[in-house]
């Protein structure tokens, strides 16, 4: 097995542009003025958007892996192991579930489920069969989930309304959600939970291809052929997600379906393999360089991620919070009071809903920065 104190650029880089998607997303200008791929499908087919989430997913697999690849080569037993996992998944869990409370802090309807809170819940139910389990088994895993949760979705009928109706609110998760969650859903649905219970199963395969993947990084196979393997899966994967949106479920992120989860994990890995390769592998000293210069952005973003995605959502909240009185009388958010004057400048409306998003992300960049110029890296 290889060191496992060595730390992946590629790694970083990978995560820092991931976050800086989500950023970029997150925040448009105007919601209703966007262009098709920084929105999310409206729900069957996907976007750039839907490739976000996924990746977070991955790439926590591929951190997972190589940090227990670390830990155990320093003498931590399995249980220590274990422990470590679940105390980092609780602390993620209750960053999101108190981005959630802000502002209202009303526990009686706030959401308990929620992004950060989906890769809590992953990393919880993969630390055992990543620490247990040998990479046969842990396939055997990603392949047992996918055909239950696809039975459940396509055979198991809801009451009132049947088997595999895969309609919004109309699914045997979207049942299960209303049934344990209550009154704890996604406000703008209210039936049903993007990041809902059942969903969840297809969602921790997407974090244990990650885990595969790291494992293979920890091989003693040279680099150059990790790099080939690793694109042949995403390949491999890309085919079968393309099939089964064909012939059984069709491809949707807010239901994470089989197919989503298969096709999104080939993406990652194609993406993961392109900056492993340019930043980790090519024998290019040129060509590593070059790639350094240009990805460095994103590694900075990468050393911080965690801070980086909670910090982001919660200035965007207060942009929505924090209200200044107008000359009328109306209260004006102050984010739409630093939209304004983008708005007013003589570009089409979905170029002024774009530059308020990318100029959002210059100012979280900036942060992230500051806090690498500083060795300021905030670890959970």
């Amino acid at each position: 097995m290889k060191d496992t104190g060595t730390r992946l650029t590629s790694l970083d880089a990978f995560r820092g542009f991931t976050i800086a998607a989500m950023v970029l997303v997150n925040n448009p200008g105007d919601w209703g003025k966007l262009y098709p791929q920084l929105a999310h499908a409206k729900w069957n087919g996907w976007t750039f958007t839907d490739t976000i989430f996924p990746f977070f997913l991955f790439i926590g697999g591929v951190s997972m892996a190589l940090s227990l690849g670390r830990l155990a080569a320093a003498g931590f037993d399995k249980p220590t192991l274990l422990r470590k996992l679940a105390v980092r998944a609780l602390l993620i869990f209750l960053i999101g579930f108190a981005l959630n409370l802000i502002p209202n802090f009303n526990f009686e309807t706030v959401r308990i489920p929620g992004v950060l809170q989906r890769i809590a819940v992953c990393t919880l139910l993969a630390a055992p069969i990543v620490v247990y389990c040998s990479w046969r088994q842990q396939l055997g895993w990603i392949a047992a989930l996918l055909v239950t949760y696809s039975v459940l979705m396509l055979w198991v009928p809801v009451p009132g309304i049947g088997a595999g109706v895969l309609e919004p609110g109309k699914d045997i998760g979207a049942w299960l959600d209303r049934l344990v969650l209550g009154k704890h859903l996604w406000v703008q649905a209210k039936t049903w939970d993007p990041e809902g219970l059942v969903s969840t199963i297809p969602a921790l395969c997407s974090q244990l291809v990650g885990v595969l993947a790291g494992r293979w990084l920890l091989s003693n196979t040279p680099r150059s052929e990790q790099t080939v393997w690793l694109l042949l899966a995403g390949l491999v994967l890309l085919a079968l997600g393309s099939i089964l949106d064909a012939i059984l479920m069709p491809i949707n992120k807010s239901l994470w379906t089989s197919s989503y989860c298969l096709l999104m994990s080939g993406w990652a890995l194609l993406a993961f393999a392109a900056f492993y390769w340019l930043l980790d592998v090519t024998p290019s000293a040129a060509l590593r360089e070059a790639a350094g210069r240009w990805s460095r952005p994103f590694v900075i973003y990468g050393m911080n991620a965690l801070f980086i995605f909670a910090m982001s959502g919660l200035i965007a909240k207060m942009l929505g919070f924090i209200k200044f009185t107008q000359p009328d009388g109306s209260l004006l958010p102050l984010g739409r009071m630093l939209y304004a004057p983008i708005r007013a400048l003589p570009i089409a409306p979905v170029n002024t809903s774009l530059l308020y998003a990318l100029l959002f992300n210059a100012f979280m960049f900036g942060i992230a920065w500051i806090m690498w110029r500083n060795k300021w890296f905030v670890k959970v």
